[in-house]
């Protein structure tokens, strides 16, 4: 493998060989990280949460070799579309059952 070549493989870097160091890790400018907000449509939060459940989340987050915040993000990412589909339904079965409701005085109100 010529230098190129062992550049442009990923493997060190996926292991840690390569990137790791210390000296090589700065933080990004605000303005990166605002722009890397902006381009992926993330805004900070900041919420209370029990520290027990924190806790958990960051045993939970080094098992998966993950941080807790995006461990986080990905648990409300999965949570919410369940969530919505359950509103939707309960609203459907609500309209149903409105609708079956108003259906017997409608035919009152033929017959007489």
């Amino acid at each position: 493998m010529n230098g190129i070549e062992a550049l442009l493989c990923q493997e060190p870097w996926e292991d840690g060989t390569l990137g790791r160091e210390a000296k090589y890790v700065a933080r990004a400018p605000l303005a990166a990280e605002n722009d890397l907000d902006e381009a992926l449509g993330l805004q900070p939060v900041s919420i209370r949460l029990p520290r027990q459940l924190i806790d958990q989340f960051k045993l939970i987050a080094h098992f998966y070799g993950v941080g807790y915040q995006p461990l986080m993000r990905d648990v409300l990412t999965r949570f919410v579309p369940g969530a919505l589909q359950e509103i939707l339904q309960a609203q459907q079965a609500q309209a149903q059952k409105a609708a079956q409701q108003a259906k017997p005085a409608s035919k009152d109100r033929q017959v007489a």
